[in-house]
Formats: C-alpha cells, sequence, structure tokens
C-alpha cells in the first residue's frame, strides 16, 4: 500500500512539473531577447550554518561569493540579477526554485561548500540527474538535509525523504530539456575553476539537490570546495579567495550567456541548419570526447549529427519534421541499447522545448 501511495506521488509530481513547465517556457522570452535572468542563491542561511570545517562558515561564505558574482554580472546591461538571500536569513529550499521560477529566469546557479571526513579538496559543479556514484549521493543528501528544519516539510516535499536513497532517486524531475544547457554552464564554471585558478579539478557531475529540483530552468549547484580541509577553508574564508572564485563564476556566467545569444550551439561545417521548419531528433549520447560519427561508433545507428555545446559534444540520430517517424527513431535507438534516449526539438537550427514544438506545428 505504501509502495502504490509512493509510486502516486511519484506520478503526479512529475504531471505537475509537465503542466507548469508548459505554462512557464510558453511564455518565456526566447534568447533573441535584450535582458537575461540570472538567479543567485547563496546556499543555506539563517538557523541552517551549512558545514563548519575547522570553523569556517559555509553560509557565510556562499552569501559572500554570491554577492561579488552579482556585482560583476550587474555590470552588463543585458543581465539581471535576482538574489535568493542577500543577508543572514532562511530560505525553504522550495521557494528558492520559487523564486527562479516566478522570475522566468534563464539561469539559476546555487552557491555551496563542501565537507568530508577526509582532507578532501577541490571545486565541483554539479547538474541535476541520477548518474552520481555513491559518494555523489551522500552529497546531494547532506544538502537536501535542510528540508528537515522547514515548516512542514513533510507536506511541502509530499514525502521526500532527504536521507533516503530511494527518495533521492525515486522523486527525479525529467528535465531533459535543460540538461544540455546544464551542463553547458556547468562546464564553463569547473574549467574556469580547473584551468584558470588552478584548483583541484572535482568535475562536472549528476545528482539530485533538492533546490535544482525545484527550478525548471537551466541550473547548477557549485561546491566551491571543502572547508574541512584547513587549506582550502583559509583560502575560501579569505576576500582574495572569495573575489578569485566569484570572477569565475561571473565569467562563465556571462561566457554562457554570449553562447546563448549565439543560438548556445557551435555546429559543425557539416551541419545544415533547418529555417523555418521544426526538427525533432533523438539525442543518443553527450561527453567531452569527439566521436567521428560512423555507426561503428553508435551501435550500427547511420547518419548520427554532432553538435559542439561548451566543451560537451551532443550526438543526435533521427533527425525528423515528424514526431511520430521521431518516435519510432527512439524506440530504435534503445532497442539498440541507448536507453537513456530522448527526443529534443529545433526551430530554425535554435533549440526549443518539445511541447513548444508540438503546439508550433
Amino acid at each position: 500500500m505504501q509502495s502504490q501511495q509512493k509510486h502516486k506521488n511519484i506520478y503526479n509530481y512529475k504531471i505537475l512539473f509537465l503542466l507548469v513547465s508548459i505554462l512557464v517556457f510558453g511564455s518565456m522570452h526566447t534568447y533573441a531577447q535584450k535582458e537575461y535572468v540570472v538567479v543567485l542563491d547563496a546556499g543555506h542561511g539563517g538557523k541552517d550554518p551549512g558545514n563548519l570545517g575547522n570553523g569556517f562558515i559555509e553560509k557565510n561564505i556562499a552569501l559572500k561569493v554570491a554577492i561579488i558574482v552579482g556585482e560583476k554580472l550587474s555590470k552588463n546591461k543585458d543581465v539581471k540579477v535576482l538574489f535568493t538571500r542577500k543577508k543572514d536569513v532562511f530560505i525553504d529550499l522550495w521557494k528558492r526554485g520559487a523564486i527562479a521560477n516566478h522570475a522566468k529566469a534563464d539561469l539559476f546557479v546555487s552557491i555551496h561548500c563542501d565537507s568530508h571526513t577526509s582532507n578532501a579538496y577541490g571545486a565541483g559543479t554539479f547538474v541535476l540527474g541520477l548518474r552520481g556514484n555513491k559518494k555523489n549521493l551522500e552529497i546531494a543528501k547532506r544538502e537536501n538535509a535542510v528540508i528537515l528544519l522547514e515548516d512542514n516539510f513533510r507536506d511541502k516535499y509530499k514525502g521526500f525523504d532527504p536521507n533516503s536513497a530511494e527518495s533521492v532517486i525515486g522523486l527525479s524531475l525529467l528535465q531533459e530539456e535543460n540538461l544540455d544547457k546544464s551542463l553547458a554552464i556547468a562546464s564553463l564554471i569547473q574549467n574556469n575553476f580547473a584551468f584558470k585558478l588552478k584548483r583541484n579539478d572535482r568535475k562536472v557531475k549528476q545528482d539530485n539537490f533538492q533546490v535544482l529540483r525545484e527550478t525548471i530552468m537551466p541550473s547548477v549547484l557549485v561546491e566551491l570546495g571543502y572547508l574541512t580541509n584547513k587549506k582550502e577553508g583559509r583560502f575560501l574564508n579569505s576576500k582574495k579567495g572569495q573575489a578569485q572564485m566569484a570572477n569565475a563564476i561571473a565569467e562563465a556566467i556571462y561566457n554562457y550567456i554570449k553562447n546563448l545569444k549565439l543560438n548556445t550551439v557551435t555546429e559543425d561545417a557539416s551541419t545544415i541548419k533547418s529555417l523555418n521548419e521544426i526538427e525533432f531528433k533523438v539525442q543518443v549520447a553527450s561527453g567531452k570526447n569527439k566521436l567521428a560519427t560512423k555507426s561503428y561508433n553508435f551501435k550500427g545507428l547511420k547518419n548520427i549529427e554532432r553538435v559542439q555545446v561548451g566543451s560537451y559534444y551532443k550526438y543526435y540520430y533521427g533527425k525528423n519534421s515528424s514526431y511520430a517517424s521521431v518516435k519510432n527513431a527512439l524506440q530504435k535507438a534503445k532497442s539498440k541499447g541507448y536507453s537513456s534516449a530522448f527526443i529534443v526539438a529545433f526551430k530554425d537550427g535554435e533549440k526549443v522545448s518539445v511541447q513548444e514544438a508540438l503546439k508550433m506545428q
């Protein structure tokens, strides 16, 4: 009986997300807009200090870095910056997402500091997903545990247990439409950390952070480093360290916005844009490796299209203006072993949501 109720809650949550997505994305301005809305979320706050490794206070560091990022971005006339908090107050996780959703934000960036029982160190960036390993799951559970401090959390989160691996996995929302863009901005941020600041590179990873699960736009969660590492904690607690990390984030965000103005993707010369029509494709793979689009690299699938997004390559199959035809292509891709393949849509070569494309048709 409990299992049936749990599945019902998951189903209702997904339906709610899909309905909200259609309503919100249908009214959002396009990437030809003059102003881009970025919501910066300083993790924790108020009665929730975050982690206190070596006496350093996560909520304070996250806020200071977020403020600097906002100041840098606000110097650009085409960027509007909003904050989930600008002082030491407690904000519910659902409310942080609601702020971004209500503002019809183009990007949501949540800023945190990490902790560990070892002397681990380095910066990492997360996007919403289920592909993380056990270590990443523990990070997600730790950041999500703040839910227990919220009033009426059982009603707000519909049975979501931040300490349960089953809940973390079972209630994940299907945000594949935003995943590409989330990976793009995450990659830009992480590259700045690793190559410009020479921080230990803990890579871009996917996991189910509640604060990301509440948003319906491209979203990332940044772990600036480990306060439990004395050297890194001192760096992140210093004005110099905070300024450097904030500059790296702000630069990445603005480069991401510039990419959006250029329709986000940089295509291979062999890619031909279709004008004045809707195209559907099946995304079968994504990664940093640039593969030849030969059938032997894709389990026998032919006519693979390769598109670069940031430092990632996306591989598409079954391009067609007919949604019914591309659904058949999706089934074929899955039969070949691409179980996580999904359909994406483009108008005049620019990516749009599948729901929006179907309405246009």
